[in-house]
Parts: structure tokens; C-alpha cells; sequence
């Protein structure tokens, strides 16, 4: 949302005294309802994104090492091939894990394939990324916009972010908030009762 609506730059904006009157073609963004969204990874996060999708009344597709029962889908379309999803993502949304077969699967051959003045949004993991790609893609005007809240080699992240006024950045906060903090301690804590307990635990990694 605040990379469709431009909420950086009209931030920016209201605290450097440059908003001037209201217009009708000011700070036009992109509209979010009724657009086609692309899933990268439908685990629990990008089902979660399914159903907050369709509030918006979005067309939701996704791309997964498999098709999902259809109680999981959330009425999304599979796509068993990702860049035949790619082709009908007016914004696309990573939530696939960092392995060695995701890193930069997202690469310039990739981002070619969405539609012209598409919107990639990574919550994912940075390396998932190509940056010098997506920021080839956002300053030639291929993508309307980019959100990212995880980078590659973060807090260090790539330069060249910083000078686009299209890409609406945070620094890996999508978890923060005392609630899933809190949960995800006694996630952790569950999972080490378990162990202990000579039970398989939930989140089990190796």
C-alpha cells in the first residue's frame, strides 16, 4: 500500500514544507483494488496475503513448489511456472524462503516478464533479489514502485535504493510489534519444551 500510494514521498513532503495545493493529478498513485497480485510462496505468510488480497477484491495468483488444497488457496490461481505468473502480476509479492534455489530468482529476465508499471513488494529475504536488477527496473520506469522491508547484506543495504523516490523502504520491521515479538518468544519456547520433553518440536529446522 504505501509503495502503490507513494507514502514516502508524501511524507517527505509534508515535513519539508514542499506540499504545494491540491491538484488533480498530485501524487497520483496506483490503485490496489481490483488489481492482479502475484504470490511468490504460499506458505502461512503469503496465505495470510492471499486473504488480506481479497479484501481489496484482488485477482490473486501464486507460484509454490506446489499446488495447495483448495481450502488453502484462497480462491488464488497456480501457477506450477513462475514467469508465466510473473506475466499477469500488476504488483508481486515475495514470501518464498532464502534457499539455494531462490537466490535471485527475482533477476532482470524475471522482472522483464511483469507488466509495465508493475509494483514488487519483498517481505521475504533480501537475496531473493537481484538489487542491481530491481533498481535498473525502477529507475527505467519498467516498475511504477518497489516496497521492501529486507535487503541483502542488511543493515548494509545496496546504495542505490537510497536515491529513488520510488522505493518505499523499512528496515525488517514487518514483525514489530510487541504482540509477534512476544509470540514469537514463546513460539521459541514451546519449541524447546518439546524438545526436551523428547517431543517432535513444531518448527523443527534440521
Amino acid at each position: 500500500l504505501g509503495a502503490a500510494r507513494r507514502a514516502y514521498e508524501g511524507e517527505r513532503m509534508v515535513r519539508e514544507s514542499t506540499w504545494g495545493a491540491w491538484a488533480p493529478t498530485a501524487m497520483r498513485g496506483v490503485h490496489v483494488t481490483g488489481n492482479r497480485l502475484g504470490i511468490l510462496g504460499m506458505g502461512r505468510i503469503g496465505q495470510a496475503m492471499a486473504r488480506r488480497a481479497a479484501g481489496f477484491e484482488m485477482e490473486v495468483h501464486y507460484h509454490n513448489r506446489s499446488k495447495l488444497p483448495a481450502d488453502l488457496e484462497f480462491g488464488a490461481m497456480f501457477h506450477a511456472d513462475l514467469d508465466s505468473m510473473l506475466g499477469v502480476s500488476d504488483m508481486l509479492s515475495i514470501h518464498c524462503p532464502s534457499t539455494p534455489d531462490t537466490l535471485k530468482i527475482i533477476n532482470a529476465q524475471r522482472l522483464a516478464k511483469l507488466p509495465d508499471g508493475a509494483i514488487v513488494v519483498n517481505t521475504a529475504r533480501g537475496n531473493v533479489v537481484d538489487d542491481d536488477a530491481l533498481i535498473a527496473a525502477l529507475k527505467s520506469g519498467k516498475l511504477f514502485a518497489a516496497g521492501l522491508d529486507v535487503f541483502d547484506g542488511e543493515p548494509n543495504i545496496h546504495p542505490g535504493y537510497r536515491e529513488l523516490t520510488n522505493a518505499f523502504l523499512l528496515p525488517h520491521l514487518g514483525s514489530a510489534t510487541m504482540a509477534t515479538r512476544d509470540a514469537m518468544g514463546f513460539r521459541a519456547v514451546d519449541n524447546l519444551d518439546a524438545f526436551f520433553a523428547g517431543q517432535e518440536p513444531s518448527d523443527r529446522v534440521a
